[in-house]
């Protein structure tokens, strides 16, 4: 007949975790009862801070990103028929680019019409006008932002600064774009021409021919670098 009376060792292992258990808790007691002010500050911190940032998120930036959107549409209308001073500034009625940007600078649409806006500032001829805005404007598309870099890469050629042209020529072919990279490269290359820095240009003709062969611009390079003296 099996013995059903309870282990010693086992009883006593028990009431010690029983016992290790209550001393734990005891402690974690006393230690908010010590704290509790620091405590209950921190958790309502964190309250705050998380019912912040969604009350923000619904209340205010959703409304926002909703009036910027429907504030642009007017501009990029008129963006899009090369119509640039009305987009830029506006009709009186309608926002234009620098109205968006003054009232909703912080939102996805605000971010845009900075792009738009240094755009048609370089469209106009206003060069370092645009330049400022095309580098406070910021992208997670590759494209676009090289399309942007390589825009201030042309305003300041328009100013005669090769070497900041050449700068942003390079930033603007640095994703390795089939179409935009050889066009970007191509202009670094002729600014480099113009800033007498001829070994720099060949490179830069070199670096086209080899990696981008079967572009416009590839197609080319035989002719530019016979020009500076390469012929192969």
């Amino acid at each position: 007949m099996a013995d059903n009376k309870p282990n010693t060792k086992q009883a006593a292992a028990a009431k010690n975790q029983d016992f290790d258990l209550q001393a734990t808790a005891d402690r974690a007691q006393d230690f908010y009862t010590k704290n509790k002010n620091v405590i209950n500050i921190a958790v309502l911190a964190v309250v705050v801070i998380v019912g912040g940032y969604f009350g923000y998120n619904r209340f205010v930036k959703a409304p926002n990103e909703k009036k910027a959107q429907e504030s642009i549409f007017w501009a990029q209308n008129n963006f899009a028929v090369d119509s640039f001073r009305l987009a830029l500034n506006g009709d009186g009625n309608n926002y234009g680019f620098l109205q968006v940007i003054d009232k909703y600078g912080g939102t996805k649409a605000g971010n845009l019409a900075k792009y738009s806006a240094g755009v048609c500032y370089v469209k106009m001829g206003e060069y370092q006008k645009g330049i400022d805005l095309l580098k406070s404007f910021s992208s997670d598309d590759l494209v676009v932002k090289s399309m942007a870099d390589g825009l201030i890469g042309d305003a300041y050629m328009e100013l005669n600064k090769a070497d900041e042209a050449v700068s942003y020529y390079k930033k603007a072919s640095a994703d390795d774009n089939e179409l935009l990279s050889p066009m970007y490269l191509f202009r670094a290359g002729l600014a480099l021409e113009k800033s007498n820095k001829m070994q720099d240009a060949i490179a830069i003709y070199e670096q086209i021919k080899q990696k981008y062969p079967q572009s416009a611009e590839g197609g080319q390079m035989d002719k530019y670098l016979a020009r500076l003296g390469v012929v192969k």
